[in-house]
């Protein structure tokens, strides 16, 4: 999205969202559009009443948290409910409900899908939705970006994390599958398929007009409209504008003057600067916004991770808030109160802090669905990586709405960190009703992609590699997906990296709820005090003398053949020089790749290759120039680990030009998977 476009498409966005059809007592796919789109409507409980569930690929070991080994299992794709055969074909049951519901959001990720997904509502055995995965859920086979959205493209010819927002209202049964018609074997589970679905669940007295395609035909100016207001967030409608600036010097608390009669905080606008702009980043960290409601103090939150830039001023685009480059945060979290207000901003840094800050306010009537808003904050370092732990975010005891959370972390390697699945147990469940497939699919992205992304409901803005090395923030927040709770609500997020290393969390967390709600997440002025961890300043491991693999042109590849850059920097017995080799995902017996690289000598050079040895390589064939390596290489291993130098023998450069063909020449018959991956370091050239 693009905040200077929003600024002169405001009028037409702010008359588009008023145009909505309003609750009549039937769930329709119009009211929920209408729904997405209010902000009123998350700071009431909701009517009708609903909950919110899970259904996802997650590890069916998963049984409960007195098995450890069971509980941080990680094999979570294509696990589906069950196969079944529907008018001669085969298909995978992705969810099987009762409703009345509608899902609200489809989170699908893994190598590129060739199949379909099929909606069937209400017992009918024909689908209400039949079409392919892609043009369905990050395509336009229904709706347009952003209700269907790609979030970080993917590699090596993959999607990124693709997601569907539109919702489908059903009134007495929803199950979704998946299927693929021209599998080799079709008793055989698709290979390397994740999805997370959430759906509601209303009272089975609720009346839902179930999704047809002829409805959505005629919702198409409302989608349309849904889809304009969600890249442009209106305006706050507003009777009284208060803003001021003032500088805060360290350790003290300056409150902001509020009139206590308008009942509703519609916007907060918030710009910090420091004496010297470096010292920014932690000023962001150690300033904290404080605000109680009706004499309950609900937000304690340091204002950068409020906001959602985390560590650091990051620009951020998204429904709800906003973070511009000229340093201007902006919330549009819905805040009101029946009797009081107070809000404030405490320095608990060690430089003046200078504040200027704006309050939209409105006013509105409190009763009995009415609900304060809260913003907490958890943060910890070092937290260690080994053993696997679950890692509370927040729990809350009341009745409300969960609306999403900013999490900034800090990673001292290049390998991965999340892998970590979310489990949500909501009101004492045994067995959380959310259980997730990792924590970048949470944030609806995948593959641990480093790209940075904006969307209206999750966001990457910051990522400082290389790969996933240093502090990174997303943030996702809910609309029509939130999750309600009459009594508790607990989230917990593994901690599950591929290194044992230490890492930093810091996680800011939003939520509605009645008065009287309380969590376990208090004011923490020694951690927002603190220094922000930074990264040691190393050098990165290189092999003298070395070519990067991953930096050579590719000149030549087998059709089908993906290559990507895998970084990282440890493997069981040595590292990647530059801390990166070149991956290739080749699939068969010929396929093969070609890399040439300049050279200034003109005498025969001795080549020598480093690269990598793992479970699912093959056996490969080198020619350089032409000439045919003197043996080939078993690429295999038990676990992935460096080679060492490979001598491939003596080459005449020619044109001053070294060109390396690489092909799969065979397999080891304990390799795995396609049995033709190979990853290349480097090679070395002396005389």
């Amino acid at each position: 999205m693009n905040s200077g476009r929003r600024r002169c498409c405001l009028a037409f966005v702010f008359v588009g969202a008023l145009c909505g059809v309003s609750f009549s007592g039937e769930v329709t796919i119009e009211s929920l559009l209408t729904e997405m789109t209010d902000y009123e409507a998350v700071a009431r409980l909701p009517e009708p009443a609903f909950i919110v569930k899970q259904a996802s690929s997650y590890d069916r070991a998963s049984k409960g948290a007195d098995d450890a080994k069971g509980w941080f299992a990680n094999n979570d794709w294509s696990k589906f409910i069950r196969s079944e055969e529907n008018q001669g074909r085969v298909e995978w049951v992705l969810m099987d409900v009762d409703g009345p519901g509608a899902v609200v959001r489809v989170w699908f990720a893994g190598t590129r899908p060739k199949g379909r997904v099929r909606y069937y509502l209400d017992g009918a055995e024909t689908p209400a939705i039949d079409a392919p995965a892609c043009d369905l859920i990050i395509g336009t086979a229904l709706v347009g970006k952003p209700l269907a959205i790609e979030n970080a493209t993917g590699g090596g010819g993959n999607p990124g994390g693709m997601n569907l927002f539109l919702p489908v209202p059903y009134a007495k049964h929803c199950k979704m599958t998946y299927g693929e018609e021209n599998a080799k074997d079709p008793k055989k589970p698709p290979d390397q398929r994740w999805y997370n679905i959430e759906y509601r669940t209303y009272a089975p007295e609720t009346k839902v007009q179930t999704f047809a395609m002829k409805g959505l035909e005629s919702a198409k100016a409302m989608i349309e409209n849904a889809c304009h207001t969600l890249q442009f967030p209106p305006p706050a409608t507003r009777k009284m504008l208060r803003e001021d600036g003032m500088d805060i010097q360290p350790g003290i608390e300056q409150k902001m003057n509020l009139l206590q009669t308008m009942h509703t905080v519609r916007q907060l606008d918030l710009r910090l600067k420091t004496e010297k702009p470096e010292d920014l980043e932690q000023a962001l960290r150690s300033t904290v916004l404080r605000a109680s409601f009706d004499d309950e103090e609900t937000i304690w939150c340091p204002v950068g991770d409020f906001f959602g830039c985390g560590v650091g001023l990051n620009s951020l685009d998204s429904w709800y808030r906003t973070i511009d480059k000229d340093g201007t945060m902006t919330c549009r979290w819905v805040m009101p109160y029946e009797k009081s207000i107070q809000i404030s901003l405490l320095n608990l840094g060690k430089q003046k802090v200078n504040a200027k800050w704006k309050v939209t306010m409105g006013d509105s009537k409190w009763d009995e669905r009415s609900m304060h808003f809260h913003a907490n904050w958890r943060h910890q370092y070092p937290i260690p990586t080994r053993p696997f732990s679950d890692w509370n975010y927040i729990t809350i005891t009341g009745k409300g709405v969960y609306m999403g959370d900013s999490l900034a972390l800090f990673n001292p390697v290049t390998d991965w960190w999340g892998e970590g699945d979310e489990k949500i147990f909501r009101d004492g469940e045994a067995f959380p009703s959310h259980f997730g497939t990792g924590t970048e699919d949470y944030y609806c992205y995948a593959w641990g992609s480093t790209q940075l992304f904006q969307s209206p409901f999750a966001n990457q803005i910051r990522c400082d590699g290389p790969g996933n090395k240093g502090h990174t923030t997303i943030t996702r927040t809910r609309m029509l997906d939130r999750i309600t709770f009459t009594q508790s609500l607990r989230f917990d997020m593994e901690i599950w990296h591929w290194k044992d290393c230490k890492v930093g969390y810091s996680v800011a967390t939003y939520w509605y709820a009645l008065p009287g709600a309380t969590s376990n997440r208090g004011p923490a002025p020694e951690d927002a005090a603190a220094p922000i961890v930074q990264l040691q300043n190393s050098p990165k491991y290189k092999i003298a003398g070395a070519i990067e693999c991953e930096k050579m042109d590719v000149v030549a590849k087998a059709e089908g053949c993906k290559i990507e850059t895998q970084t990282g920097d440890a493997l069981p017995n040595g590292k990647w020089s530059n801390e990166a080799q070149l991956f290739v995902r080749a699939n068969k017996i010929g396929d093969f790749i070609e890399l040439r690289a300049p050279v200034s000598e003109t005498a025969p050079q001795k080549v020598t290759l480093y690269a990598t040895k793992s479970w699912d390589y093959g056996v490969l064939r080198f020619t350089i120039n032409g000439k045919a390596a003197e043996k080939e290489c078993d690429m295999f291993n038990a676990q992935a680990v460096a080679s060492g130098p490979i001598e491939l023998g003596v080459f005449e450069p020619k044109d001053g030009q070294m060109t390396i063909r690489v092909e799969v020449a065979g397999s080891n018959p304990a390799a795995k998977g396609t049995k033709a991956f190979f990853g290349l370091d480097c090679i070395v050239l002396s005389k």
